[in-house]
């Protein structure tokens, strides 16, 4: 292919309603611009150049990236983006065809015209399009303004200093956009749709929105705020970022006018300006990538990362403003005011937009906070399907989510994430993904520190951050440490949920009942936080053999999540309460409360849990359905496959009177059975069950090593009700292999740890009468 054919300066192109500038690199459809990228518009150019011949994807590589490699999908998405520019559907390619195996023609024919003026339609940087097919006087004057202006913007560049770069370690904060429109479509959806369009950057940093809401807070603040560029400019000194992005939107007659400038928050020098025209309000979102485009190029970021990441923000999030001005709103709400907030604006989303990927991963990763997994689940699934219309960023966030709740494929997941850190290397929640439930279920808790300490380095006020080092060293039995982690949050103003439940958990493994207490005064003041924390505390309380009043709090638990709607999180703490009575030995009690807790939910971890308390509980039949149905429904979970169902047969091999097969059962669980669950139940509960077979066996010394494994990982095990068995179960273990002293000991730390304990406890009477015969 000829590359270096000579055109004339003045050239126009003209195939059906669309005429093409190569000079001003513009296309028009009927006097009216059409918005494309730099590198779609060279593509449409190479193919108008050709006419009808077939131009091969290699060619049009080589011509339109020269000098640089790009994979296929870079091309494939800007003919993407060019179709829908011109108006194609999936269904009809009126204008461009694909020669399969070759590469791609114009359906049209292409006519040269001699050399005219025409209407053009946009401005950036010193360039200028204004239609001027109107002859009303106003809009000559609108006209002559933009002009003035786009030429004084084009003299300030010549006569100023180049602008100073931003390097690879500055960080940005992103004001509101200034709306005259009186659209107020704009108000919200504008910021976040620029900030989703930089964020596909990997050499950009921008503050997150959450360190922006505590800023403000520290400063004296509301959290929602509006963000106006003077006050940009503080919470950029204040968090030490270098520049200030601010950007407007104004009419011009019925067309758009975006403008964007950066500006260093320390001197007030101006770093870059960009101004661009959007024709009509369909087109806004076009022009928002184009702005970014510029923007990204002008501050020192390579053409090599611009081309690879800059997928068009219609195709990133959604072509729909309403669809898009709903999910700011709820995401702002989130940052704000948490997730229960945001719920209803992100479900209306979707609503309107269906195919909207990122909003469905947001969506789902909500519902995953409120435990409602097969919810969460359908939304991430669906995000995953439709992943091709994301940018790369969020490919790699909505495949997080899908992986980590959805398909539960903890290794998949993990691979993701550390991809996503490799190509993001300045975003922090990569580093807090691996750090999560992909390192935590597999017990890689000293990874998972150091992807931790990554998190918070690269943003000092990444909440979740705190609070994973925080539990991370609880689970490594360092409560010292976990506390100081937790001082320093608060002492940077920082506060979520998150921190109370484990305050709570350090002052339960601490038996500091007061501790307790403040932590449940504080859970009781926040929003949702009653029904949460009435859930611990009944698990607290059952540790101690205080049965009766743990399940006052169970159902307390249970019927506020049916109030606010949430049947799996009510479902998931019913099944709580039946497993306690099933550990306890109450069968009868076990059996009802799996039914019940069958009728509110049956996701995986539901099921799991009705399923353990159905088959200690002697109902094997009912159980082993319920574990087959694990299988089939979650193949690829690594928990399911590594905990779940191997746990649940090996119980019903127990039953059976065959505690061999059992323990070979539960050798499939060894890689994972130190690891925590998604649940205040089930961690160790491969090493109980297994503990349990050794005694059926009539192993002694073999059960209390696994019995001494789970008191060894308190941090893990939490309030867990294995946790006060263990001692139980340990002196039963003792008592088989013969040493009676340590036997007794065992014993008596379980008595005196159910000192208190409600009388009539079936496995209390038992440990009671066996302490008995052993003196």
């Amino acid at each position: 292919m000829n590359t270096s054919e000579n055109h004339r300066a003045d050239e126009l192109y003209e195939f059906g309603p669309f005429r093409v500038d190569p000079a001003r690199e513009t296309l028009l459809k009927a006097g009216v611009a059409v918005p494309l990228t730099p590198k779609t518009f060279q593509i449409l150019l190479v193919l108008v150049r050709h006419g009808k011949e077939i131009v091969t994807k290699d060619d049009l590589m080589k011509t339109v990236w020269p000098d640089t490699f790009v994979e296929e999908t870079n091309l494939s998405r800007n003919i993407f983006m060019l179709r829908k520019a011109l108006g194609e559907t999936a269904q009809d390619h009126r204008y461009i065809l694909t020669v399969p195996g070759r590469g791609y023609r114009l359906a049209e024919n292409v006519h040269l015209l001699p050399g005219q003026e025409f209407a053009i339609a946009a401005a950036t940087h010193s360039r200028v399009q204004i239609d001027v097919m109107e002859t009303k006087p106003w809009k000559w004057i609108a006209l002559a303004a933009v002009i003035v202006l786009a030429l004084a913007a084009g003299l300030w560049r010549m006569l100023s200093h180049r602008p100073a770069v931003l390097s690879a370690k500055d960080t940005v904060v992103l004001a509101d956009f200034a709306n005259s429109t009186g659209d107020a479509v704009f108000d919200e959806t504008l910021r976040q749709g620029l900030s989703i369009q930089l964020r596909q950057s990997p050499y950009l940093s921008l503050i997150s929105d959450q360190r922006i809401s505590h800023t403000l807070r520290l400063m004296g603040h509301t959290a929602d705020a509006r963000l106006t560029p003077e006050l940009a400019r503080q919470v950029c000194e204040r968090t030490g970022s270098t520049a200030v992005l601010d950007g407007s939107i104004t009419p011009l007659g019925s067309q758009y006018v975006l403008a964007l400038r950066a500006k260093s928050c320390r001197t007030g020098e101006v770093l870059d300006q960009e101004q661009v025209q959007a024709a009509k309000k369909e087109d806004v979102l076009n022009a928002m990538s184009q702005i970014a485009s510029h923007f990204r190029n002008r501050v020192g970021e390579s053409l090599t990362t611009i081309q690879e990441h800059n997928t068009p923000l219609a195709e990133a999030t959604t072509p729909s403003l309403e669809a898009l001005e709903a999910y700011s709103a709820g995401w702002k709400l989130h940052t704000t005011s948490g997730a229960m907030a945001a719920l209803p604006l992100l479900k209306r989303a979707v609503e309107i937009d269906p195919n909207f990927a990122l909003a469905q991963a947001t969506l789902g990763r909500e519902y995953g906070d409120f435990d409602e997994s097969d919810l969460s689940a359908e939304h991430t699934t669906k995000a995953w399907q439709l992943r091709d219309h994301a940018s790369d960023r969020e490919k790699f966030y909505i495949t997080a989510t899908y992986e980590g709740l959805a398909t539960g494929n903890l290794e998949k997941a993990r691979q993701n994430d550390e991809a996503w850190a490799q190509t993001y290397p300045r975003d922090p929640v990569p580093h807090s993904m691996v750090a999560g439930f992909p390192s935590k279920a597999l017990g890689r808790y000293q990874p998972a520190l150091a992807e931790t300490r990554k998190a918070i380095e690269l943003d000092p006020d990444f909440a979740i951050a705190y609070y994973n080092l925080a539990v991370l060293n609880v689970y490594l039995g360092r409560i010292e440490e976990a506390e100081e982690v937790l001082r320093r949050a608060q002492g940077r103003g920082l506060e979520i949920d998150e921190f109370i439940m484990l305050e709570h958990d350090i002052a339960f493994l601490k038996g500091d009942p007061a501790a307790m207490e403040r932590a449940v005064a504080r859970a009781r003041e926040r929003s949702g936080g009653d029904t949460w924390i009435s859930n611990k505390e009944a698990f607290a309380l059952a540790y101690a053999g205080h049965l009766q009043k743990a399940k006052m709090l169970t159902q307390r638990a249970v019927d506020q999540a049916m109030q606010v709607a949430q049947p799996e999180r009510a479902g998931l703490w019913q099944a709580g309460g039946a497993l306690r009575e099933a550990f306890f030995g109450d069968a009868p009690q076990a059996r009802a409360g799996a039914t019940i807790t069958l009728q509110h939910a049956n996701n995986r971890e539901v099921e799991y849990g009705a399923a353990l308390a159905l088959a200690i509980s002697g109902d094997s039949s009912r159980a082993q359905e319920l574990a087959d149905d694990l299988e089939r429904r979650f193949p690829e979970d690594t928990v399911v496959r590594g905990s779940y169902v191997p746990v649940l047969q090996a119980r019903i091999a127990l039953n059976q009177g065959d505690p061999s097969k059992a323990i070979e059962i539960l050798q499939v669980s060894a890689p994972y059975e130190l690891g925590v669950s998604r649940l205040l139940f089930g961690a160790l509960y491969p090493v109980y069950v297994r503990g349990e077979a050794h005694l059926a066996a009539h192993q002694g010394a073999e059960a209390a090593i696994e019995f001494q494994k789970i008191l060894d990982h308190r941090g893990v095990v939490g309030s867990d009700p294995i946790g006060a068995l263990a001692h139980l179960q340990l002196g039963r273990a003792y008592t088989l292999a013969g040493d009676k002293i340590k036997a007794k000991a065992a014993y008596q730390d379980f008595l005196t740890l159910w000192k208190d304990a409600d009388p009539d406890i079936p496995i209390f009477r038992e440990a009671k009468q066996e302490y008995a015969r052993l003196q």
